[in-house]
C-alpha cells in the first residue's frame, strides 16, 4: 500500500477519536508518534497494544500544546525516532460551553489555543520536514463551523478559524504539501455532563439523515483516504456527519 512506512504525528491520539485513527493507520503499516497531554495511561496502553503487533512502530510524546515553544520539539523527536515525518494530524481539541456573559480570557486561551493556535504553530514547525517527502496535514474540524452550536461561541469561532487555516495553508504550502480537513458530525458524544441528556441526544440523531450515530472508524477511514488515496486533493474539508449538516 502507498501508505505503508509513512510516519504520522497525531495530537491527542491516546483515546477516543484519536485512538481510532491511530489503530486504523497502524493497521495499514504506518508508524506513529502519539501526542498526549494528560492521558499518559491511555497513551502507554495504546503504545503497548500496537507495538505488540509491530515492534518499535509507535512512540508517545507528552506536551502542552498551548505552549508553542513545544511545537518544534514534537516534530524533532518524531524525526529522531523514525527518521522522517510524512503526515501531521491536528486532532487534539478542547470543548466546553461559553455562554455570552461567562467568557473569560482563560477560557478563550484554552479553546482558541487548542483548536487554532496549536495547529498553526505545529504546521509551521512541520512544514520544512513535510516538504522533503511531499507530505500532508490533516486538521480535524467540526460541522458547527458552518452552523454554530448554541452557547459554544468560542469553540465555534476557533474551529471556524481552523477551517480557514486549512485552506490558507493549502494555498501557501502547495505544491509540496497537501492540506485538508475533516469535519465530523455526531460520532462520539462529548464528555460533558449536559450531553448525557437522552432528549438532547435523540434530537441530534433525529436530525441526522441516516438516523444513527457515526463511528470513530468513519473518521479514521477518511483520514486514511486523504493520506493514501487522494494525491490530487488539497484545500478541501470533507464532512463526515451522516447528513446532519444538511438538516441542522
Amino acid at each position: 500500500m502507498i501508505a505503508q512506512g509513512k510516519v504520522i504525528l497525531i495530537t491527542g491520539g491516546a483515546k477516543r477519536l484519536g485512538a481510532a485513527i491511530c489503530r486504523m493507520l497502524h493497521k495499514q503499516g504506518m508508524n506513529l508518534m502519539v501526542h498526549y497531554q494528560f492521558s499518559v495511561e491511555e497513551a502507554k496502553t495504546l503504545q503497548t497494544e500496537l507495538n505488540q503487533s509491530r515492534p518499535s512502530s509507535v512512540g508517545i510524546i507528552q506536551a502542552d500544546l498551548l505552549d508553542i515553544s513545544q511545537s518544534p520539539r514534537l516534530i524533532n523527536e518524531t524525526k529522531e525516532c523514525f527518521g522522517r515525518i510524512d503526515v501531521l494530524i491536528n486532532n487534539a481539541s478542547s470543548f466546553s460551553p461559553t455562554p455570552i456573559g461567562s467568557i473569560t480570557e482563560k477560557i478563550w486561551d484554552d479553546l482558541a489555543g487548542s483548536n487554532l493556535k496549536a495547529p498553526l504553530f505545529l504546521s509551521q514547525a512541520a512544514a520544512p520536514h513535510l516538504k522533503e517527502h511531499r507530505g500532508c496535514i490533516i486538521n480535524i474540524i467540526d460541522i458547527h463551523t458552518e452552523s454554530p452550536l448554541r452557547k459554544y461561541a468560542v469553540y465555534n469561532s476557533a474551529k471556524g478559524g481552523l477551517l480557514s487555516l486549512t485552506r490558507s495553508l493549502a494555498l501557501e504550502l502547495a505544491p509540496e504539501i497537501r492540506v485538508n480537513g475533516i469535519s465530523p458530525g455526531p460520532i462520539l458524544w462529548p464528555e460533558k455532563e449536559e450531553w448525557a441528556d437522552e432528549f438532547m441526544r435523540r434530537q441530534v440523531i433525529d436530525r441526522t439523515l441516516l438516523k444513527r450515530m457515526g463511528e470513530p472508524n468513519d473518521i479514521a477511514k477518511t483520514v486514511l483516504f486523504l493520506i493514501a488515496d487522494a494525491p490530487y486533493i488539497t484545500g478541501q474539508v470533507i464532512t463526515v456527519d451522516g447528513g446532519r449538516s444538511i438538516n441542522l
